[in-house]
């Protein structure tokens, strides 16, 4: 299986690691990400905390060399918190995987997500553990749309729109199961295309040695 797929359109679902900047603290992380049918990802993230706190200019994020000229982090400002507001687009599984713990100083082991793609389904699994964030100003959401079919999630769907409001200071779960057609794979045009050569290319060599038989027969014959 090849390394983008093996790191599971899910290490997006990531971003919610973010919790675990302030540890014990109010955090707002609104995460929007769609997934395209060539399983490329774009989104928008805002991650703040409230005005006036210690960590009141919100946490400091840090988007790797080679991205930043696809991904564009502006100030946020709403509702009493302030931070960043992230935007990316038509970004691979693997520039995703490598941006997101990047938008995070610290590591969170509350999070566990994985996003595995099983033939045409992708599979979205994990658990949000916000037992250490506090109640108090804290919003904690993801939204993900899918391409295809969404056969079951925890989520609440809506055109295949699914989306998790998480409860600070309990476990959330987090499922959810897409159908679409694995881009990898190849296409019933490129299997006609292959077997179509194929009859030409056995056509073609039936006509050579025919072709190459035909002179001799002639000339015993003639003897």
């Amino acid at each position: 299986m090849p390394t983008r797929r093996r790191s599971s359109l899910v290490l997006f679902a990531l971003v919610l690691a973010l919790v675990g900047l302030l540890g014990t603290g109010c955090v707002r992380v609104r995460a929007g990400l769609a997934v395209s049918p060539q399983d490329r990802v774009s989104g928008t993230i805002d991650v703040g905390t409230p005005d006036g706190t210690p960590a009141g200019n919100g946490p400091p994020l840090q988007v790797p060399s080679d991205l930043s000229g696809d991904v564009t982090v502006t100030r946020y400002e709403q509702d009493g918190y302030v931070g960043s507001h992230v935007v990316f687009q038509d970004l691979s599984f693997d520039d995703v995987s490598r941006l997101l713990p990047q938008l995070s100083p610290s590591t969170s082991s509350a999070i566990r997500l994985q996003l595995r793609r099983a033939g045409d389904r992708v599979v979205l699994s994990g658990q949000v553990d916000l037992t250490r964030v506090s109640p108090e100003s804290a919003d904690v959401q993801l939204k993900i749309a899918f391409p295809g079919t969404v056969r079951q999630t925890d989520g609440t769907q809506t055109q295949g729109v699914v989306t998790w409001t998480f409860t600070p200071g309990a476990v959330g779960e987090v499922n959810a199961v897409a159908e679409y057609p694995d881009p990898n794979a190849p296409s019933w045009v490129s299997w006609a295309l292959l077997l179509t050569a194929v009859v030409l290319v056995a056509a073609g060599i039936v006509f050579a040695l025919a072709a190459a038989t035909r002179p001799r027969v002639d000339r015993r014959a003639r003897r």
